[in-house]
């Protein structure tokens, strides 16, 4: 049953808080969706993505549920293997920028204006709020990005003043803080040892913050050609070895986090890319793109070969000599990683990705207001969430499976969970 958490709130304006980007309505694309073919080493079209197009009146009621006001519908030409409920709604004061689970579920942070919410997922009840009282009274200042450290005690978050606060949660204090970058910060990651954090910037640099020290590492973008490469989105790799990042010049950029080394970019996206996931493998990763596309990376080339690093754009320019970087190429990795899966039939940006702790999903939010889940295994969608009334900006899937929660601009969080069906 669905829990409705917080207070009033008036008509939000429409107001993302995302990079600078001007956020202007594009027809809707043809929707279609493809797979990529091992056998010819290319991507192929599937089926069609009709989702966007269907309403809750037009479809037969085993493919749809319909809350009061919320819906969502299955794709009808794959078979439905998941259940969908919304579970909890969360208001907030102003638009919510991001929200993030704590390591064993149990915990929802929500990033709005000038505070983070923790709340309780099964109950909706607020365990803390944290402000900063110390931060400046005349600005708006968004919290772009949370994160929990992986024991649950701390959350990272990232204002807009350039600064990354690191919170005791219980005794609702700042444990350190680390300054540094030079523009807003958009994206936060702790690493799963909880010794570092990765923070992505509009200053064109990830840095790699020392929580015991608060030393950082710079891993900057150096190419002269590059004018437009504000990082938006930051993960860490399962394993802790690489750092990815997206930005607005189109490209997901792959370091190595003990060298420091640019070891990869993938390029294919025909816009700025917003978000970035990993596949709990660490074989592959996920990005999402204001071209309203989503991307499966396999990026094995990058593990096989962990010394190498992309030629003239890292301080060394070592190539492991069985490993050509792969320049010019249409879409791909300059060192050997492709494009597995390419999703499509969102009908605007994608700002926001996820991947489920078993890999079995990819779920994605956009300025289109819907999340879909997707099964990576065949590009296909299966079901459209709508409980939204503006862009979905961020979305996270709980480690522990089984629960999506979706931030957006119209000021409203919603926990929602899923589950498979049996099909005995």
């Amino acid at each position: 049953m669905e829990n409705t958490a917080h207070s009033d709130a008036s008509t939000p304006p429409l107001h993302t808080t995302q990079p600078p980007r001007d956020f202007v309505s594009d027809p809707p694309p043809q929707p279609t969706m493809q797979a990529y073919s091992p056998a010819t080493n290319e991507i192929t079209r599937g089926g069609s993505n009709p989702l966007n197009d269907l309403k809750p009146d037009r479809v037969p009621p085993e493919l749809k549920k319909v809350g009061s006001d919320w819906w969502a519908i299955f794709n009808p030409n794959v078979p439905r293997v998941l259940d969908v409920n919304l579970n909890l709604t969360l208001i907030h004061e102003s638009v919510v920028c991001c929200v993030r689970f704590s390591p064993d579920g149990k915990y929802l942070a929500t990033g709005a204006k000038r505070t983070t919410q923790i709340y309780d997922v099964k109950t909706g009840a607020i365990r803390c709020v944290l402000e900063d009282e110390g931060a400046s009274k005349t600005d708006d200042l968004y919290i772009r990005s949370v994160c929990f450290s992986p024991d649950g005690k701390y959350l990272a978050t990232a204002l807009e003043d350039k600064k990354i606060r690191v919170w005791d949660i219980a005794k609702r204090e700042i444990r350190i803080a680390f300054e540094g970058h030079t523009d807003d910060i958009y994206s936060l990651d702790f690493s799963r040892d909880g010794k570092f954090i990765v923070s992505g910037s509009a200053d064109r640099t990830a840095r790699i913050w020392d929580v015991a020290t608060g030393t950082c590492k710079t891993l900057a973008i150096t190419e002269p050609e590059t004018t437009d490469a504000c990082l938006t989105s930051v993960a860490i790799s399962p394993d802790g070895r690489f750092v990815a990042a997206g930005s607005l010049d189109m490209l997901v950029r792959i370091w190595d986090i003990a060298s420091g080394a640019l070891v990869e970019r993938l390029k294919g996206h025909k816009d700025s890319v917003y978000s970035v996931a990993f596949h709990p493998d660490g074989r592959g990763l996920v990005s999402g793109s204001l071209d309203k596309s989503l991307k499966y990376w396999d990026i094995t080339s990058v593990l096989k070969e962990p010394t190498q690093t992309v030629v003239g754009l890292s301080e060394s320019s070592t190539v492991a000599s069985n490993s050509v970087p792969i320049v010019g190429a249409e879409e791909g990795g300059e060192m050997g990683s492709t494009c597995a899966v390419a999703f499509t039939g969102h009908t605007d940006y994608v700002l926001t990705v996820a991947v489920s702790p078993d890999g079995a999903w990819v779920a994605s939010g956009s300025k289109d207001t819907g999340v879909q889940f997707w099964n990576p295994a065949d590009a296909q969608a299966q079901v459209i969430l709508h409980g939204h009334k503006n862009s979905v900006i961020s979305i996270d899937l709980s480690p522990t499976g089984g629960v999506l929660a979706s931030g957006s601009g119209d000021w409203f969080v919603r926990v929602w969970s899923y589950t498979t069906i049996n099909q005995s």
